[in-house]
C-alpha cells in the first residue's frame, strides 16, 4: 500500500443529476438534499466552511454550524468581535461550502453577509444550552489566551455569578445572514466526471447553468 498523498483516490458512484432533477429555487434544493443528508445520519451534516475576506485581501476560512434556513439564504451565530466578525465589518461578503462524503455531494455558496436582527439573535441566544450561554459570555473569541485555564476559570466564575439567573445575550454576540447570489451542487460522478450545476441570481431571477467538472 502506497504511503503517497498524490496516491489516494476513490472513485465515485454513478449517481447522476441532471437539470431536471432540480428545484427552481436553490433554496428549495438545498433544503432537499439537506433533508437527505439528514436522513443519512450524517455526523453535523449542518457543519459548513465559511470563508471570508479581511481587510488586506487575506483569505480566512473555519468551520461553523448553519442554525436555520429562511426563505432568504443561511443563518450562522458567532461572536461578532471574533476574527470572521471583524472580516465581515470591513468586507460583508463571504462563501459557504458543505460536503457531504457519503452522499457524494457538495454545495457552494456565495453571497453578501449581513447581521440578524437582535430580536431574532435574541430567540436563538434564549434557546441555548445554559452551558453554551455562558460560554458565549466567557469567551473572547479569537483573542490570544495564556492557558486553558484562563477560560475555564472564567468559565467558572460565570457559573457561580449567574447561578439561578436568566442569562442575557451579550452585546457582540448575535446571527449572520449569508444572503446567496451564487448556489452550486455537485454531485461526484465515476471517472470525475462529475455533475456540478449553479444557480446565478440575474436582476431577481435565478438562472441554472451546468459546469464542466
Amino acid at each position: 500500500m502506497s504511503n503517497k498523498i498524490s496516491d489516494i483516490r476513490s472513485d465515485y458512484l454513478m449517481s447522476e443529476l441532471n437539470k431536471s432533477d432540480l428545484e427552481s429555487n436553490p433554496i428549495s434544493q438545498f433544503k432537499s438534499w439537506f433533508s437527505k443528508a439528514l436522513e443519512s445520519n450524517i455526523f453535523e451534516p449542518n457543519a459548513m466552511v465559511l470563508s471570508t475576506v479581511d481587510i488586506l485581501c487575506k483569505v480566512n476560512a473555519r468551520v461553523v454550524l448553519l442554525k436555520d434556513i429562511t426563505s432568504k439564504g443561511f443563518v450562522f451565530f458567532t461572536n461578532y468581535n471574533s476574527s470572521k466578525g471583524r472580516d465581515l465589518l470591513e468586507n460583508p461578503q463571504g462563501s459557504l461550502t458543505f460536503f457531504w462524503p457519503q452522499l457524494e455531494q457538495q454545495i457552494r455558496v456565495n453571497g453578501n453577509i449581513e447581521m440578524t436582527t437582535r430580536a431574532y439573535s435574541k430567540a436563538y441566544f434564549d434557546s441555548r444550552p445554559r452551558e453554551s450561554q455562558i460560554a458565549a459570555i466567557a469567551s473572547n473569541q479569537s483573542e490570544k489566551l495564556k492557558s486553558r485555564e484562563e477560560l475555564s476559570n472564567e468559565f467558572i466564575r460565570l457559573e457561580k455569578e449567574f447561578k439561578g439567573i436568566s442569562l442575557s445575550i451579550p452585546d457582540h454576540w448575535g446571527g449572520y445572514l449569508v444572503k446567496p447570489t451564487e448556489i452550486e451542487f455537485w454531485q461526484g460522478r465515476k471517472s470525475r466526471m462529475h455533475d456540478r450545476f449553479i444557480y446565478s441570481l440575474i436582476n431577481n431571477e435565478w438562472i441554472i447553468d451546468r459546469l464542466s467538472p
